[in-house]
């Protein structure tokens, strides 16, 4: 008699604790962010990079001075930027190409990556750019590019992307050590429909 007196206990206080919490905590109807139901949350990433770096005949300061602000992109790798909201150089501060954020910075250097869009996975993309002393009067541009390219088909496809991606990129750094030691840009390549940096 005892054991059913304080099972039926029981069962009362967990059936009115269960009551009290749904009422407190409605039924939620939102639907998850997956990349099943077409969010931009990916499954299973697999993270990339591409580590690039140059030397240049002028010091760090001078370097930077020359090629560091957020939107001196549009000139070394010769598309168009302006600054969509913030201030150059700020933190938050976002640049036209592709929407991206400045999200960290240091006296030589800044880091920035993509927002995330609805309308396609996201891929994590983010950027360091840096000029590093390497002596009184020299200099070593270094331009790390990091970014999951699960969302592509295969290995080949991959292999592709991160070559464009590369050629792109070393572009910009000869530009920018041209510019730095004083140069003038060569004319800006044809680009073709839907190319991006």
């Amino acid at each position: 008699m005892r054991f059913e007196t304080l099972s039926a206990c029981w069962t009362v206080a967990i059936v009115f604790v269960a009551g009290a919490a749904a009422a407190q905590n409605p039924p939620s109807t939102a639907q998850p962010a997956t990349a099943a139901a077409g969010g931009p949350a990916v499954a299973s990433p697999t993270y990339t990079f591409i580590p690039l770096e140059i030397t240049v005949n002028r010091s760090a300061a001078e370097t930077w001075k020359r090629i560091g602000k957020f939107c001196d992109i549009g000139e070394w790798l010769q598309i168009p930027c302006t600054i969509t909201s913030g201030k150059d150089g700020e933190f938050g501060a976002v640049r036209s190409v592709a929407g991206e954020v400045l999200v960290g910075k240091t006296e030589l250097s800044y880091t920035y990556t993509q927002t995330v869009r609805n309308d396609r996975p996201y891929n994590l993309y983010h950027g360091t750019l840096e000029a590093r002393p390497l002596t009184a009067t020299t200099s070593k541009i270094v331009y790390t590019i990091f970014f999951d390219n699960s969302m592509l088909a295969d290995e080949a496809a991959r292999e592709a992307d991160k070559g464009r991606r590369t050629a792109t990129f070393t572009r910009a750094l000869q530009n920018m050590k041209t510019l730095a030691e004083g140069g003038t840009l060569p004319p800006a390549p044809a680009r073709g429909r839907g190319a991006q940096p």
